[in-house]
């Protein structure tokens, strides 16, 4: 029987040890660097969204943005790679986030006109930050066109279907209308909006008005004549 040689084996236990003990220690830096980059990338995408709203478009430079952010240019040309594409992922994040703040609105222990309320009162907010200058550097965009359309069938759609489900639940929209006419309802919308040169001309009280008769579309009256 052969003898187990117990110093080379405690040596290997040693050294396999202090090889976790090295990847998890890699793990954790990777980690930490990581959620370092991806606040310095939302803290970058935050400016560049409030600069465009301080800044005509045409003007706004990447040492502009890397100068309010208190980075350098080189981090943000590394992260986005071009201002274009900086601008194309701004939209991107804006849109990403307000859809999520409304799902976190529908998610809410609320009653249904409360959520409506917040919902509504955002979107006004909203139209008075759309600007001009970053509809039309976006508007022609191919990459955001391919965005848009996917963010409409995979986030927008689902939103307004749990939406509109609540809502008959709670008894605010009329439990008759089928969910297939609310979505042709949702589709019309979307087209009128998406018309060339539409969002640019619209003043800033037209798009609150959209606003209200889109959501009264499905309650029927502003929520607080609903009884």
């Amino acid at each position: 029987m052969a003898c187990i040689n117990w110093s080379s084996f405690v040596k290997s236990l040693g050294c396999n040890r202090a090889r976790l003990e090295a990847t998890n220690r890699r793990a954790a830096e990777w980690s930490s660097n990581r959620l370092r980059t991806e606040k310095k990338k939302e803290l970058i995408l935050k400016t560049t969204f409030d600069l465009i709203f301080a800044y005509e478009l045409d003007k706004l430079s990447i040492a502009d943005i890397a100068r309010k952010a208190n980075v350098s240019p080189v981090t943000i040309y590394n992260y986005f790679g071009s201002r274009d594409e900086l601008i194309r992922m701004t939209f991107v994040h804006y849109m990403d986030t307000t859809l999520e703040k409304y799902e976190d609105i529908l998610g809410a222990e609320i009653p249904f006109q409360q959520k409506m309320d917040l919902i509504l009162c955002d979107r006004s907010e909203i139209a008075n930050q759309l600007n001009v200058n970053l509809i039309r550097a976006t508007a022609g965009d191919p990459a955001i066109r391919d965005y848009l359309e996917q963010f409409y069938q995979n986030k927008t759609l689902p939103f307004f279907e749990k939406l509109i489900d609540q809502g008959k639940k709670e008894g605010y929209i009329d439990p008759s209308i089928s969910m297939e006419a609310a979505m042709v309802y949702i589709q019309l919308f979307k087209e009128a909006l998406a018309r060339p040169g539409f969002l640019q001309q619209a003043s800033e009280s037209m798009l609150q008005d959209l606003n209200r008769l889109f959501y009264f579309g499905f309650i029927g009256r502003s929520p607080e004549h609903h009884v």
